[in-house]
């Protein structure tokens, strides 16, 4: 059946919304939709102009429905869904799990940003990912996640250098290599503690929100917690364990807001290493065997066209607490409790 050319200058594209929402997985509302080509050999994806798909529409052959403008209701747009390789943004990306992470993603073929507050170590990093991966598929920028100018000067880099970003992660985090006593932190700890676990999540979450939400394609932002997140006590680090508690307070509460404006195409999930982190390793576990184990499961959300919270765990409860304090027990080297800066 042919679309009469009134009833389909009524869908023309000006008049649809920039964003790709669903009210219900069977239930799409009319919507912008995007789809990118493989990029093995371009610095930037490429896109494709949008694309609409609409429904036959039975035509009355009475000439008032002919002369009718109105929208007809069996119109319907489904979304494309994200296909790889993804532009995968990851913080607190120089070492540890978070350069574990960048690794897998840049080996299943997708496209990385790496950042750290440290520029040093961006370019260490970079030079080294660059070195096995080559220079299409990584960047990396300086960015201080405690400072709103350098979040929002990272999302003008990703959109510079990618147009967009699929999967945001949120691992920046610091336990100012103290493990000692609440009553024997300094100010300067806790405030590094509490400024880049909580207020530095804040700040991303709300740029990488800000973010996906002019994209035709939406985003996925996981936030990575740590010990202290299932509101297990955290001895010697206490501060560290009360910011990781309140990622999965902030992630729920970012939930409920997207879900409150009716926001579909950006999701907010929580991601749990299992409390794996650059210098406690336990009971054989590696940052590259958490990261090859998270990494598939990340990947699969977009894959799939999910678009519920998830919350993806590598080793959590009583386990992960039992290996720590054998490991603490046991003479494991003191002091160090970093996940990344």
């Amino acid at each position: 059946m042919a679309i009469l050319p009134s009833v389909a200058s009524s869908l023309s594209p000006p008049s649809l919304s920039p964003l790709c929402s669903a009210r219900s997985n069977d239930d799409y509302l009319i919507s912008t939709c995007i789809c990118r080509q493989s990029h093995a050999s371009s610095r930037k994806p490429l896109h494709l102009n949008s694309r609409f798909r609409l429904t036959a529409i039975s035509a009355s052959s009475n000439s008032e429905a002919a002369s009718s403008s109105s929208p007809p209701s069996s119109s319907l747009v489904s979304r494309e869904p994200m296909v790889p390789p993804y532009n995968v943004l990851i913080t607190g990306s120089t070492k540890g799990i978070g350069y574990a992470l960048a690794k897998e993603f840049l080996k299943a073929g997708d496209n990385v940003i790496i950042c750290s507050r440290s520029a040093e170590r961006v370019e260490s990093a970079l030079q080294n990912l660059r070195g096995e991966f080559g220079e299409l598929h990584v960047w990396g920028t300086k960015c201080d996640v405690r400072q709103g100018d350098d979040v929002k000067n990272l999302v003008s880099f990703a959109k510079e250098t990618l147009d967009y970003i699929d999967i945001w992660i949120n691992n920046a985090g610091s336990n100012a290599y103290s493990y000692k006593p609440l009553s024997e932190a300094s100010d300067d700890d806790l405030i590094e503690v509490v400024t880049t676990n909580t207020l530095g999540l804040m700040i991303c979450c709300r740029e990488a929100i800000k973010m996906m939400l002019n994209q035709p394609r939406g985003g996925h932002i996981f936030n990575i917690d740590g010990a202290g997140s299932d509101g297990r006590p955290t001895p010697r680090f206490a501060a560290y364990g009360a910011t990781k508690r309140s990622v999965v307070h902030l992630t729920k509460s970012l939930q409920a807001e997207l879900q409150m404006q009716d926001i579909k195409n950006v999701i907010v999930h929580n991601l749990s290493p299992g409390m794996v982190t650059t210098d406690l390793l336990m009971s054989g576990a590696n940052t590259k065997q958490v990261a090859e184990s998270l990494v598939p499961s990340i990947r699969s959300i977009p894959a799939n066209g999910s678009m519920k919270p998830t919350y993806i765990r590598f080793l959590t409860g009583l386990k992960a607490y039992s290996q720590i304090f054998s490991r603490f027990a046991f003479g494991a080297r003191r002091n160090r409790y970093v996940l990344e800066d």
